[in-house]
């Protein structure tokens, strides 16, 4: 197993979103800070800047976009890959519009209905009326409301990733919750299909946020991907 792991959150996510998983894994990782730019570009260079010579590199959501934008900038540093509940496409129109709307309501002071009102799109059905939506909810307080301006700019920004997929070559692993409603299975599987030799694996019963509603199947996957 490799002795380096850095760990990319998503959007307005901060270390809890790994906790369980790295718990699990019984080893030591890194969980970058990617609240600080506004571009996806950017959260690449600061992560690399402060990342180990040689490392795994894991990235659920927009993580994953930051993920594919280091294995385009620096792929002899990165051993292996994991995309989570991700997409190699860019935004549409229409999800670009609706990223505008949130965004409009959080510069108006609304950021915590903003947050609450993301919760369905994250989590499966199962979870939304629990603990942990509010450790979620929890989450996105702690990020706040300027880093989620950046980050959905960043978001908005980021580049198609399809066309390099197939310049991946080390061991990866992509994942995503069955129910996941915002990036659905049938993205892992287009980025499973363009990356050679790619395990795909779907969490059941889990939504977007795998690591924290189903962390010990995310476990299981990630310590067969990181013995490859």
């Amino acid at each position: 197993m490799t002795s380096d792991l850095l760990l990319l959150p998503g959007l307005i996510c901060d270390d809890r979103l790994w906790r369980d998983v790295t718990a699990g894994l019984g080893m030591p990782a890194r969980v970058a800070d990617l609240t600080q730019d506004d571009s996806i570009a950017a959260m690449a260079a600061r992560t690399l800047a402060n990342a180990p010579a040689r490392f795994a590199l894991g990235g659920l959501s927009m993580g994953g976009y930051v993920a594919l934008e280091i294995m385009r900038r620096a792929p002899e540093r990165v051993t292996h890959l994991a995309l989570l509940d991700t997409s190699a496409r860019p935004d549409d129109d229409a999800r670009k519009q609706t990223r505008r709307s949130g965004m409009a309501a959080v510069r108006e002071g609304k950021f915590g209905l903003v947050s609450r009102a993301m919760l369905p799109g994250l989590l499966a059905p199962a979870h939304l009326e629990s603990a942990l939506a509010e450790e979620v909810h929890a989450m996105s307080e702690r990020v706040g409301p300027d880093a989620y301006l950046r980050q959905q700019a960043a978001i908005m920004g980021r580049v198609d990733s399809r066309p390099t997929l197939a310049q991946i070559t080390v061991p990866a692993l992509v994942g995503v919750g069955e129910l996941d409603q915002l990036t659905p299975p049938a993205l892992a599987k287009e980025i499973a299909a363009g990356i050679a030799g790619a395990t795909l694996v779907q969490f059941a019963g889990s939504g977007h946020l795998p690591t924290m509603e189903k962390p010990d199947a995310v476990v299981a996957a990630m310590k067969e991907w990181l013995a490859r």
